[in-house]
């Protein structure tokens, strides 16, 4: 915008002392096209709304509040310089470099805004679509996104306001390892968060447990600098991020199949039968819709207890979820119970046998 041209159509009205008038103009002026702007958007978002594209929607939402501080930024700006031709106020100098900065400013909130609705617009499409979307990836990437282009719009800032970037940088670097040793402890989470972002051991949603510490709940958020885990009795357990570089971190969440793994006793009264009762206990456990047989399945007597003859049961489920894990394990006992007295064996439970050598005399004895 030649904001000179401008001016001189402006000081047609009135003459040079008709100032005043002149930023009333400007000011009236921007209201409207405020107005304007705000129908015109609302009448074009009922359009964008009945389509099928969400990015329209996202890009009118990112556009709307950058929009009207544009509109205001540049109308008080066009006001400033109409009021520098009468004060000569050093404030008035630096005019131009201020419009500049908020340009500036406008852009970057709009590309922000607009970074944070392509997020939300790509999670939403996912979850209708029904595909599986990567919740910690997208908001990773939307976060180094967001902060590149406020460090860009930073460094253009700085460069029109006249200050040198390259003096910038030197200056930045010096301070930087001055603030690295000040915040080692900041940094190493940060990068500590940056490590859970690309290499993925974890993501919102995931239930983990780590053996080296006692940590077990479900993530709920991972930030720049911690990691917001719900315990199962419901606490908020917040941990720096720079912790999980040095700890185990097990996610049962990723699991493909759940174990059941138990030993059984039966009598051994009932040792004729015991063959029989493993063999059919393997073949239910192979017609068994809950198990997946070709994940490993042993049913195998293996030791003679102190009250009992003990055989185990070692297979996995096809379901994950723990909830239906224990209808299924419940479903295998309660089975395998049925086929032990189908035998007319029953369950072991620890007894204690006396031998005497001699029965004893209850015959009294003369005195």
């Amino acid at each position: 915008m030649d904001f000179d041209n401008l001016l001189e159509q402006l000081n047609r009205f009135g003459g040079d002392d008709a100032w005043v008038y002149q930023i009333f103009i400007v000011v009236f002026f921007v209201l409207l096209m405020n107005f304007i702007l705000m129908r015109v958007l609302t009448r074009i978002g009922r359009r964008f709304k009945k389509t099928k594209n969400a990015w329209d929607d996202a890009f009118l939402t990112a556009l709307r509040r950058p929009l009207r501080l544009l509109i205001w930024v540049v109308g008080i700006s066009l006001a400033a310089q109409i009021a520098k031709g009468v004060s000569d106020a050093v404030i008035f100098t630096a005019i131009a470099p201020i419009r500049d900065v908020g340009v500036i400013a406008a852009i970057t909130w709009f590309l922000i805004r607009f970074i944070k609705a392509a997020e939300q617009n790509i999670l939403e499409a996912g979850h209708a679509a029904g595909k599986e979307v990567d919740k910690t990836t997208a908001d990773a990437i939307s976060r180094l996104l967001r902060i590149s282009v406020l460090i860009t719009s930073t460094l253009v800032a700085i460069q029109t306001l006249g200050f040198s970037i390259s003096g910038v940088l030197a200056f930045g670097g010096i301070g930087g390892i001055a603030i690295g040793f000040a915040a080692k402890d900041l940094l190493s989470n940060f990068f500590g968060g940056l490590m859970i972002f690309l290499d993925r051991p974890f993501a919102v949603g995931d239930w983990i447990r780590s053996p080296d510490r006692d940590i077990e709940g479900t993530v709920e958020a991972i930030g720049w600098r911690l990691t917001r885990i719900r315990t199962f009795d419901k606490r908020p357990l917040y941990i720096p991020n720079s912790v999980f570089a040095n700890i185990a971190v097990e996610n049962p969440s990723r699991m493909t199949h759940r174990r059941i793994y138990e030993t059984i006793g039966i009598r051994y009264d009932d040792i004729d039968n015991l063959d029989s009762i493993v063999q059919d206990v393997k073949a239910m456990l192979q017609n068994h819709s809950g198990i997946d047989s070709s994940q490993g399945l042993m049913v195998n007597f293996n030791q003679y207890n102190a009250s009992s003859l003990d055989f185990f049961i070692y297979t996995f489920t096809k379901t994950t979820v723990w909830a239906d894990f224990h209808v299924v394990k419940q479903d295998v006992l309660l089975q395998i119970n049925a086929i032990i007295s189908g035998y007319g064996a029953e369950i072991a439970f620890p007894t204690s046998t006396i031998h005497m050598a001699e029965p004893l005399s209850c015959q009294p004895q003369e005195s």
